[in-house]
């Protein structure tokens, strides 16, 4: 009986026969439990650490800034180990498993320390009393950052095996299962609205009101929630083997290519290695069995593929000089993806204020909903979510069928027009932010009131909308672009659009403040004061540079369908692209 490539719960074989008992949205369900109780647990911390940093270790606003940043961008970049290390040594069962108790262990380290305080600097009011409040430096800052990086590592190594062990559970050559696989990214992006949710209504009020120590404590409760969530579905998964270092063939490609730089392309298929896939990717179209040759797209890769022959015998070439075509058109997949991947950086730079300046703008409005309770800025981000929680529901269950019938495509709309509608919206958002801001600095420095903090949230909830058909879209399209054995590591990519865009969130501030400050002798963002500084100026230019990163998103979106439909058509065509010698 012919045996499947999945794998069970403690790494044996199953027989294709039973794959049924294993997998599923049955078996995925557990994997969207680690997804909600994760993002809950690091959501109540990125959120909010802002205020923690700035009132407990006295940090300045600028500063403080960027540590949020440069935190929550580490996360994003570190999802290339946790994808690296699934896809070749680990799987994504044991690399989320192991990675999550180290993300736990930070959660435990950050309450630990927020409770005592021998671990932090003594009490003072930063906005009063800045100049004298002292800040946290040398063991103290060590243990902070400590604990702040090993949840960053954590957190990264497992976000991006959530998303592929929970789609590897379906099967993409089977109709029903790639309908339900595009219902799974749905699912499992409800799963993130749920955990963001609670984490800025519940986590954030403990926080407020019970302090940092046990709203930390309650972020770490949360993560040892979804390990457990992970491990009872143990009995369910199906699991991909580790296939061993991806990035070993990768390189070979590129070497084998520059080495036969020289070489002519031949007239016969046949002399290209591997020519009959045996891994055929069904989403793929180029990778249809007894089909599969080079394409068009970054031609000169093809000649890695090129079967030297002495005579009627081909010569034994080592990997270095001789690929695949599976491995060549891999490299391919990759370098094409790279200007998709970037076209979202901007995004998330909007998204890096959302979670810092925005928070410190609603610190600066009126609060109140009643006389006694008071709403925490932070939580000012769950608005989009409370709305999301109904909307993906909805989406999936009205639009995206209706969309089907007139597109026939399983997601209603391709993934690419999914980030490209998040793109367009996400402009609004700043232009709503800058117009409120502009209404709230005029409000408190010409007449003395202070606004509420519900005039901020419409630029929350323009965002929500806009994030929920890009991050979708992006995770969807990267994951069906991959073939086998790099699932992970493409999806890791996705997140690191995130983390470049906190990054480039940290420049941007760093950019701007010293440029107008030559300019107008005082930066933009250069006080601790949002009553002297000029945030909506800020804002505007990000509006600018978001309509200008959507116009751009179009050309490489157009110049990706382009190149597929190329691929397509010439795959069946036996006359070589490669005549002419780099």
């Amino acid at each position: 009986m012919e045996r499947s490539r999945m794998q069970d719960y403690v790494g044996g074989t199953v027989l294709s026969s039973n794959l049924s008992k294993h997998g599923g949205m049955r078996a995925a369900a557990f994997v969207l439990g680690l997804q909600g109780f994760e993002i809950m647990a690091i959501a109540a911390v990125g959120n909010n650490l802002i205020t923690y940093v700035i009132n407990e270790m006295h940090f300045p606003l600028s500063k403080s800034a960027n540590i949020v940043t440069n935190f929550i961008g580490t996360i994003f970049i570190l999802s290339l180990v946790g994808g690296y290390v699934s896809d070749s040594y680990l799987g994504c069962f044991w690399t989320m498993l192991v990675f999550g108790f180290l993300e736990l262990s930070g959660f435990i380290l950050l309450s630990v320390q927020a409770h005592l305080s021998q671990l932090k600097p003594p009490k003072c009011n930063m906005l009063t009393d800045f100049e004298h409040c002292e800040e946290a430096k040398g063991f103290k800052a060590l243990i902070f950052f400590v604990a702040l990086y090993l949840v960053a590592l954590g957190s990264g190594c497992v976000k991006p095996n959530i998303i592929a062990h929970g789609a590897d559970q379906f099967r993409q050559d089977d109709p029903k299962e790639s309908k339900k696989l595009s219902r799974y990214f749905n699912a499992l992006y409800f799963a993130f609205s749920m955990g963001e949710l609670v984490a800025l209504t519940v986590l954030v009020y403990v926080q407020t009101h019970s302090g940092m120590d046990v709203g930390f404590g309650v972020s770490a409760a949360a993560m040892a929630m979804g390990l457990v969530s992970l491990i009872c579905g143990t009995l369910l998964y199906r699991n991909k083997p580790p296939q061993g270092s991806i990035l070993i063939p990768i390189a070979q490609v590129i070497v084998a290519a520059t080495l036969k730089r020289k070489q002519v392309c031949p007239s016969d298929p046949v002399m290209f290695h591997d020519i009959h896939s045996k891994e055929p990717n069904s989403d793929n179209p180029n990778f249809q069995t007894g089909k599969l040759r080079p394409t068009e797209r970054f031609r000169f890769l093809n000649k890695a593929c090129i079967k030297v022959q002495d005579g009627n015998n081909s010569q034994k070439e080592s990997p270095w000089r001789l690929c695949s075509v599976n491995q060549v058109e891999q490299v391919k997949i990759l370098i094409s993806v790279i200007p998709i991947f970037a076209s979202t950086i901007i995004f998330n730079t909007i998204l890096a204020q959302l979670q810092t300046f925005s928070v410190q703008q609603g610190s600066c409005m009126n609060t109140k909903l009643t006389k006694s309770f008071h709403i925490p800025p932070a939580s000012l981000q769950a608005i989009p979510y409370m709305m999301l929680i109904f909307i993906v529901p909805l989406y999936d269950t009205l639009v995206v069928p209706f969309a089907r019938k007139i597109t026939g495509h399983d997601s209603g709309i391709t993934p690419l027009q999914r980030i490209g509608v998040g793109l367009f919206l996400a402009t609004f958002s700043m232009i709503s932010a800058a117009l409120m801001e502009n209404k709230r600095r005029d409000a408190a420095v010409n007449s003395g009131k202070t606004l509420s903090i519900f005039w901020i949230t419409p630029q929350f909830l323009i965002f929500g909308i806009s994030e929920m058909f890009t991050a979708v879209g992006l995770v969807e399209f990267f994951y069906k672009q991959s073939l086998k054995g790099m699932q992970s590591f493409l999806t890791a990519i996705t997140y690191c659009s995130y983390s470049f865009g906190f990054f480039l969130s940290s420049v941007l501030v760093s950019l701007v403040n010293k440029v107008t400050s030559h300019s107008s002798g005082a930066g933009w963002l250069s006080d601790n004061n949002l009553n002297k500084d000029r945030l909506d100026h800020f804002y505007w230019l990000l509006a600018v540079l978001s309509f200008a990163n959507f116009i751009n998103y179009l050309f490489w979106a157009r110049w990706w369908n382009n190149n597929q439909s190329s691929d397509v058509s010439k795959v069946d065509d036996t006359k070589c692209p490669l005549n002419d010698v780099i």
